[in-house]
């Protein structure tokens, strides 16, 4: 049977044409918009590739940029059977569409769960990767007390049920999450994405995999320090993120050999607080000669 989306987004905000990859477990929803170098764009969790709209239609006309849903989210598939929707299952499906698109001179960007997804695919496939951006992430256990406290409490019974059966994590996490509200109509597209509780099992899973992945995260650290450190890195860091917090950003500071940093007025969810800046300083990073001699720059 053809693949049914949960819902069409509004032309208006998400002014794209969706493309379907025909993935292992199923459609894969993703847009491909402009041409040029060409930009992988990630999202973490409970969000799909809306995320990145304001980004995506700056760039678009400069840049190749492509964001996809991962199976479980957005407009992609929900398998029943044969998908655990853990990070690592995630990254096999973006490696697979980036070896699907044959894409070279990548650049890849990665937010929350976006981050360690897409080093992953980078370290998989340095041979395609020009360059790194980084926002509001991680890619090691997580081992900060905010980190651990709120990975063991999303990983309960009882969070895990709000998650499912309430939608908690669009309904009162996203909103926490930015400095500026949502309008509703913003609201709506993601909850139009997660309508159900059966919809909602990819978002609970990312939530308790902040617990579950700790091995997972741990190879991909050691495999960032040992093939990635010499990438390009661009850092855009919401400062008033109140779980990726400085400290986060000066670890992978100190982790890369060349880093420039974009500092926002921004909290989790920067690409809703602080599209044109991340868009800008993107564009610069990608398109003025290298100033890295010495190691990372930016106070």
């Amino acid at each position: 049977m053809p693949h049914v989306p949960l819902f069409q987004p509004d032309p208006r905000l998400f002014p794209f044409r969706s493309r379907w990859f025909e993935s292992r477990v199923g459609p894969v929803h993703y847009l491909d918009e402009g041409v040029g170098e060409p930009i992988l764009f990630l999202h973490g969790n409970p969000t799909w590739s809306f995320l990145y709209r304001g980004i995506v239609i700056r760039l678009r006309k400069r840049f190749r940029c492509i964001a996809l849903d991962y199976p479980g989210f957005g407009l992609s598939v929900r398998p029943t059977s044969g998908y655990e929707y853990t990070p690592g299952e995630h990254a096999g499906i973006v490696r697979d569409l980036v070896q699907h698109l044959d894409l070279k001179g990548l650049t890849v960007m990665g937010q929350e769960w976006g981050g360690p997804i897409g080093l992953r695919v980078a370290a998989d496939e340095l041979a395609r990767v020009r360059a790194l951006v980084m926002g509001n992430t991680w890619f090691w256990p997580l081992d900060s007390i905010q980190g651990k406290a709120f990975a063991y409490l999303t990983s309960m019974a009882p969070m895990q049920s709000q998650i499912v059966n309430r939608n908690l994590l669009v309904e009162k996490v996203m909103p926490l999450g930015a400095k500026f509200p949502f309008p509703e109509e913003v609201m709506h597209q993601y909850r139009e994405a997660m309508p159900t509780p059966g919809s909602r099992m990819g978002a609970a899973e990312l939530a308790a995999q902040l617990t579950s992945a700790t091995r997972w995260l741990a190879q991909l650290e050691a495999d960032v320090r040992g093939r990635l450190v010499n990438v390009p890195l661009l850092l855009t860091w919401g400062l008033h993120d109140l779980m990726y917090t400085r400290p986060f950003m000066e670890r992978f500071r100190d982790t890369f050999r060349q880093v420039r940093v974009q500092r926002l007025d921004a909290k989790h969810y920067i690409q809703e607080d602080a599209p044109k800046e991340i868009s800008a300083a993107i564009e610069e990073f990608l398109t003025s000669p290298p100033s890295f001699a010495g190691g990372a720059t930016g106070a």
